[in-house]
């Protein structure tokens, strides 16, 4: 800019002409021009440079932001997560994680995959708050995409976090999570921080003032700390928590996991958050793992016990022999009538009766569906044994892998010999055994007398009666010194002679 207006002010005012003013201020007749022209320098085009090293990784790249449009926006792929994949399944290209982010923005960009959010910096006491939040996560579970509700419990001091898979974020999960929390911190935070979830916060009230559910009142009276409720649509009040749940999610949760069951993803989850203990957050002169060992003495101590964190349901068993709870029906061993005492916890449910479990199942989250155990339904079977072969609880029991091949040889054998009435009935008694034996007994007994050529229930009962029969115990050999003691001379025939009748001998034996 300054050039520009030292050569119109010498051309005007001075020598007059471009010549003259190129030979003067050591510039190019070209340079005079332009100046002449425009007061304002005209933009200079960069040539587009190669780039060789990152040539090769680039359909790599492009393959990844191309997948990404297919998966949940909060699981897709930061530059750096791109440049530690890039280094782990093609270790042959070598490139910097600076060109790989230059790249991976401009493509970003043209694809409208950029997105940003700006947190402003706290500072925190050590044990003071930590902030509370769910996030949707999700896994392939066999094969089939699911969503799942992640538990994080963020320590603001510290920067450690906790985190938890859940099928739904019910209440029992949210408090059965906190308790898991505070387990892995080693103590209670004072301050908890929220959003303005269902499972806390009954009313919402002028400004920061909420009337909480009476079960959550309940719970964090057990445990000791205060809640803090954000301003509804604020995300920002608890910024810790909500970056924390990103940044966690894309470095772990990406790409899709692959897992068997909801126990293995946490399992998943665990280990990553104990890799997060190495890792130092900017501006922090220690590590989450040494800010968690100081944070430690600062919580408050964890409670003797644990709070109850079941809810609870009075049913009453219905003719299908089935208590229901929240919108399922879950099977009982009890006549129809019978009122009974549920408690549902976040992975599954208990039936009570007269100060004793009964009955336990997995908790189901969907709608209007049985849950049947079919030892509970085997009285009722015995009395109308054809209803064995179409029930729900078998074909339950087949699907969740409970009904071994044994099971359907011996009772297609029982049967043929007995009769499609009686050999039901047979195999009924066969299923009552495992009450007193137990089912991986009966399963062993079965298979026993298959092998054995055996299709009787009486054949089960003795196998049964075999195996639970004590052995004696094996006596310790003798070491064969020991009885040489014993040892005698070989008997000798010539005294047995003198008992023949024709035998002469020197003396008279009177």
């Amino acid at each position: 800019m300054e050039l520009y207006e030292q050569i119109r002010r010498e051309y005007e005012h001075g020598t007059g002409t471009i010549r003259a003013v190129a030979r003067k201020l050591g510039v190019h007749r070209r340079e005079v021009r332009k100046a002449l022209a425009s007061a304002l320098p005209a933009d200079r085009k960069i040539p587009e440079r190669e780039r060789p090293k990152l040539a090769a990784a680039i359909p790599f790249i492009d393959g990844i932001l191309e997948s990404d449009r297919k998966a949940p926006r909060k699981q897709r792929h930061t530059a750096h997560r791109i440049w530690t994949r890039l280094r782990r399944e093609m270790p042959e290209v070598e490139v910097a994680e600076s060109t790989v982010r230059q790249y991976v923005r401009a493509r970003k960009t043209a694809m409208g995959l950029l997105g940003q959010e700006t947190f402003v910096p706290q500072s925190y006491r050590w044990g003071g708050e930590g902030q509370v939040d769910w996030y949707e996560g999700w896994a392939e579970f066999d094969g089939d995409l699911r969503k799942t509700q992640v538990f994080c419990l963020r320590s603001m001091a510290g920067g450690g976090a906790f985190h938890r898979a859940y099928p739904h974020a019910n209440q029992q999960a949210f408090l059965e999570a906190h308790e898991l929390a505070f387990a892995y911190f080693g103590g209670v935070f004072r301050v908890l921080r929220y959003d303005n979830l269902k499972s806390a916060v009954k009313k919402i009230l002028r400004g920061h003032q909420r009337e909480e559910t009476a079960r959550f009142i309940a719970f964090r009276s057990h445990w000791g700390f205060e809640s803090e409720f954000c301003t509804p649509g604020e995300g920002h009040e608890k910024g810790g928590v909500e970056g924390e749940g990103g940044q966690f999610r894309r470095n772990h949760l990406v790409p899709v996991p692959k897992v068997r069951d909801l126990e293995e993803l946490n399992l998943l989850l665990a280990a990553s958050s104990k890799a997060e203990e190495s890792r130092v957050i900017e501006g922090r002169a220690q590590s989450i793992g040494a800010g968690m060992i100081i944070e430690r003495e600062h919580l408050l101590p964890l409670a003797e016990e644990g709070f109850d964190l079941a809810s609870l349901h009075f049913p009453t068993v219905n003719g299908s022999g089935c208590a229901r709870v929240l919108t399922n029906f879950y099977s009982a061993p009890l006549p129809v009538g019978t009122a009974v005492e549920v408690k549902v916890y976040s992975a599954y449910v208990e039936i009570w009766h007269q100060g004793r479990e009964v009955a336990r199942h997995e908790r189901c989250y969907e709608r209007q569906r049985k849950v049947l155990e079919l030892e509970h339904y085997l009285d009722a079977l015995t009395k109308k044994p054809g209803a064995l072969a179409g029930s729900t609880a078998l074909e339950q029991c087949r699907a969740q892998g409970r009904w071994p091949a044994s099971y359907e040889q011996f009772w297609s054998v029982l049967r043929e010999r007995q009769g499609k009435q009686e050999g039901t009935r047979a195999m009924i008694e066969v299923l009552l055994l495992a009450r007193e034996h137990g089912p991986a007994r009966v399963r062993q007994a079965v298979e026993e007398a298959l092998e054995l050529g055996c299709s009787d229930v009486a054949a089960v009962r003795y196998l049964l009666s075999v195996g639970d029969r004590e052995q004696p115990p094996l006596t310790a050999p003798a070491p064969i010194g020991a009885l040489n003691r014993y040892d005698r001379p070989q008997p000798r025939l010539e005294s047995y002679d003198q008992l023949r009748p024709n035998w002469v001998g020197t003396e008279v034996i009177q």
